[in-house]
């Protein structure tokens, strides 16, 4: 049997151990009602996760999304009945028929939390440690916001406080996304941030000594977090009151994040279950289960037993819920009385719409001249920055190389750092060289709402990124990748540098949109589209990567039929096209000299410039062919990377001028003469396409 807390300090009823234990065996009655699951963390972390949600959290089951409320991120998303059970006595929306559906199809309780799908659920987890990255994002871009709207409030007396509690696990804290997380969250001194470490000692293999021996609560106090450990009962539970002592203290360090390691044992109080590897990711068992129920006092004939005392006790939250943001509300309301204008961009931000007249600021640069497309984003991204005070971002550690820096005397850093452009509500993210955390960070900072996020880095280091990139995707996160040294184009570094089959791998993420601009005016346009596309509801939007080019590039008349994803940058003269060209990026250039050359020998030529796959295939089908007429069966695709992207467009005749292996060291314009791409090489290709479409 369960034993109630072994200190006074938090109030603990006896209907507070029976809604905890209920969620022990609702999470290994769902387990096994299914088949499958994870059962052991669950039952392990009840108390845990019911301490937080019914003694700590501020926050309103009947308003989930309420701007006001902490934010709790569960990163051992396996565990998801740690979080389901405690949204369904707390009444979020779900309810023991929810629990009875775990796993199945069109369910509300699928086998790893869902962001948008479950009412209470802040972020999508289930790689483990991107859980861990989202919630120092979010308690950075808590920092922002309170910057935005509050600067000058004392600490703990604005609308805009509030905290941040993420539960992690060994897997979480063995991934390196963590460890970069982690120790920026150190950095940044993000003092709303609270951690909780279940260490439980086990692993899909076994005891974690298999691979693990260092002193995990040293690490974090060598990454400058607050540090704590709870011991459990001496039944070997954890202990409420404790961990309710611990957290309290870790809210009274407002300088570092905290960090609470707590020792728990895997399905306890299973008899036989508990403390093996098989209890983390296979069910108990009903002799086990009927077992661990005769402990704890439940019926073991009963499945999904739920008194209606312990649902009316824990769905009292619901009521407390409501005074705590009736009470934020009159605060709120004072804020808005004193602070009109920053309450009207409150109110602009909350209706996800832009500042009135934002698109004038974007430059239009003149045709004509060679510019990088990373510095035309520079350029954009200050004219949007004195604009548009949401936007912010940075850059792992390349900001001079990506162009990502949005103000020169703004920087995000705590009070104390050093530098003089520190400023705890700057602009300019230095994310440092962490790119798979920076990208789960900026999921993060989406995630919590009211600011706008970018950050940049080489292309070839997506490969990084690649897993929380996938994840914006999956979670439709108005996020902007800025991808820069896009391909051989950047020259001497060499091929571990050059991106070649990035280009195609990314465009297979679903929902990722990729803009690889051909001039500094689709470039503006492309920061324009993604801006306005961001004002979008973020269920209805879509992460997007931005690949630009080190080497600069020609400057045509802007298009803004760019805007569409692909459209006629040069139609042919003479006649109708005999042959179209499609490039994209750098490339485009190439295409054009091509056809220049094509229309001197007599042959119609079109050059179409393709920024966007994914936004041509969002034009109907009419525009599409008007673009790329059906009737041409001669085509060419240029694009310094794989090919595969281009086999759908140029069809059986068509030909596609690709990189099909790895770069080389040397200049760039080496480098394209020798890989073959040259205007010589596309009139080729586009005669071999012309004879194949004759036969």
């Amino acid at each position: 049997m369960s034993t109630k807390p072994t200190t006074t300090d938090l109030e603990w009823a006896d209907l507070d151990q029976r809604a905890v234990d209920t969620a022990r065996i609702l999470a290994a009655d769902a387990v096994q009602k299914v088949g499958n699951g994870h059962p052991g963390t669950a039952m392990s972390l009840a108390p845990a996760a019911y301490t937080l949600f019914q003694k700590v959290m501020r926050h309103d089951p009947s308003d989930p999304a309420w701007v006001g409320r902490d934010r709790f991120v569960l990163s051992a998303g396996h565990s998801s009945l740690t979080l389901y059970t405690q949204l369904y006595l707390g009444g979020f929306g779900l309810e023991l028929d929810d629990l009875k559906s775990f796993r199945t199809w069109g369910s509300k309780t699928p086998g790893h939390p869902e962001y948008g799908h479950t009412a209470g659920v802040e972020t999508t987890t289930g790689p483990l440690g991107q859980g861990v990255a989202n919630a120092v994002g979010m308690a950075m871009a808590a920092r922002f916001e309170r910057g935005l709207f509050d600067p000058e409030a004392a600490a703990g007396t604005s609308p805009f406080d509030h905290r941040i509690y993420v539960i992690a696990g060994d897997g979480c804290l063995q991934e390196g996304i963590s460890a970069e997380a982690s120790s920026l969250a150190g950095h940044q001194k993000l003092g709303n941030l609270i951690l909780l470490w279940d260490d439980n000692h086990i692993s899909i293999e076994g005891d974690t000594e298999t691979a693990v021996s260092e002193d995990t609560m040293k690490r974090y106090e060598a990454y400058g977090w607050h540090v704590q450990r709870v011991e459990p009962q001496e039944n070997g539970d954890l202990d409420p009151a404790a961990l309710y002592a611990a957290i309290r203290a870790a809210e009274a360090e407002t300088e570092r994040p905290s960090f609470i390691a707590m020792r728990s044992i895997i399905a306890w109080p299973a008899p036989n279950a508990q403390n093996t590897e098989a209890a983390h990711g296979s069910a108990l068992g009903d002799e086990e289960i009927a077992a661990t129920k005769r402990v704890l006092g439940f019926d073991p004939e009963r499945t999904f037993e739920v008194s209606d005392e312990v649902i009316a006790h824990t769905r009292e939250l619901g009521e407390r819920g409501r005074e705590a943001r009736a009470a934020w509300e009159k605060q709120f309301a004072d804020w808005r009385a004193a602070n009109p204008e920053r309450a009207a961009t409150f109110d602009r931000i909350q209706a996800n719409e832009l500042p009135a007249g934002w698109e004038e600021s974007i430059p239009v640069f003149e045709a004509g001249k060679g510019v990088a497309t990373r510095a035309a984003s520079g350029k954009v991204l200050q004219a949007l920055g004195a604009v548009v005070p949401e936007l912010w971002g940075g850059s792992a550690d390349l900001a001079g190389s990506n162009n990502t820096t949005i103000d020169k005397t703004s920087s995000f850093l705590p009070e104390g750092n050093p530098l003089p452009e520190a400023d705890p509500y700057g602009r300019t993210i230095h994310f440092g060289i962490r790119e798979h955390a920076m990208a789960a960070e900026m999921n993060g900072i989406a995630l919590h709402g009211n600011t706008r996020v970018y950050g940049g880095t080489f292309l070839v280091f997506s490969d990084y990124m690649r897993n929380a990139v996938r994840l914006s995707a999956l979670m439709h996160l108005p996020v902007t990748y800025v991808w820069t040294h896009d391909s051989i184009g950047l020259g001497e570094d060499g091929p571990t540098h050059q991106p070649v089959e990035h280009l195609a791998s990314l465009r297979a993420i679903p929902g990722l949109n990729l803009v690889r601009p051909a001039d500094a005016n689709e470039t503006a346009i492309a920061w324009r589209e993604i801006m306005k596309r961001h004002t979008r509801t973020y269920l209805k939007g879509a992460p997007h990567g931005l690949a630009l080019t080190r080497q600069g590039v020609p400057t045509y008349a802007p298009n803004e039929d760019a805007a569409k994803g692909g459209y006629v940058l040069f139609d042919a003269e003479g006649g109708s096209p005999e042959v179209v060209i499609v490039a994209t990026g750098s490339e485009v250039h190439l295409a054009v000299e091509a056809r220049e050359r094509l229309q001197a020998e007599g042959v119609p030529t079109r050059v179409v410039s393709m920024p966007s796959v994914e936004w041509f295939e969002e034009q109907d089908q009419a525009y599409k062919d008007s673009v790329l007429p059906p009737s041409v069966k001669a085509r060419v695709a240029v694009e310094a990377g794989i090919g595969l992207t281009w086999h759908k467009y140029v069809g059986d005749a068509g030909r596609i001028v690709s990189l099909e292996h790895f770069g080389a060291s040397a200049d760039a314009k080496v480098l394209f003469r020798e890989f073959g791409f040259t205007p010589e090489a596309v009139v080729a290709a586009a005669r071999e396409s012309i004879a194949a479409a004759a036969r």
